[in-house]
């Protein structure tokens, strides 16, 4: 099984990032799926998760309505898109499968919201 997300870097206050995740070693169609974020020093935290027919699932009270996920099946693929980005954004991102046991976690795609 691997996460291969992507797509992190430098944005400023209010603009917009998209990142993906690329995902290999497991059936993904079937599978609920999640975004999650690690702020130095502390636990990850859920983002937002998607069903695995492609609704959206459970999102952090701090990013509803700024943040949306989407999925490719085809492609094994699965998108953050952040809009409206904070200063308190800033994190690394990382995806998994939505449910416990989760998978081994990938290296994860920083994201830095700064002026």
């Amino acid at each position: 099984v691997q996460f291969v997300e992507s797509g992190g870097g430098l944005a400023q206050p209010g603009g917009s990032l998209t990142l993906s995740c690329a995902v290999s070693g497991f059936d993904f169609s079937t599978y609920d799926m999640s975004w999650f974020r690690q702020y130095p020093g502390k636990e990850r935290e859920l983002v937002g998760s998607i069903f695995s027919g492609g609704a959206s699932g459970n999102w952090a009270d701090s990013v509803k309505g700024r943040f949306f996920i989407s999925r490719d099946n085809g492609k094994k693929t699965m998108y953050l898109e952040m809009k409206r980005l904070k200063p308190e954004d800033s994190a690394v991102y990382y995806c998994n499968r939505h449910w416990s046991p989760r998978y081994p976690w990938g290296q994860g795609t920083q994201v830095t919201v700064s002026s």
